[in-house]
């Protein structure tokens, strides 16, 4: 009886840390992804840019 419950103990205690492992992980991917989509919409915003003075250069040219 005190090996089932000290077994028991054992998986719980492992299931615990499991679950604190990866909430601290998915908290970190998370921050990863809003970093990704900040990048992202920065990204968008000088390509816009980049596109429109494209379109600039081109219809000043003869």
């Amino acid at each position: 009886m005190d090996a089932d419950l000290k077994a028991l103990e054992e998986k719980l205690s492992g299931l615990i840390s499991l679950c604190s492992d990866l909430r601290s992980e998915n908290q970190r991917l998370r921050l990863d992804l809003n970093a990704t989509q900040s990048d992202a919409v920065a990204l968008k915003a000088k390509m816009e840019l980049a596109s429109k003075r494209i379109e600039a250069l081109m219809e000043s040219l003869p």
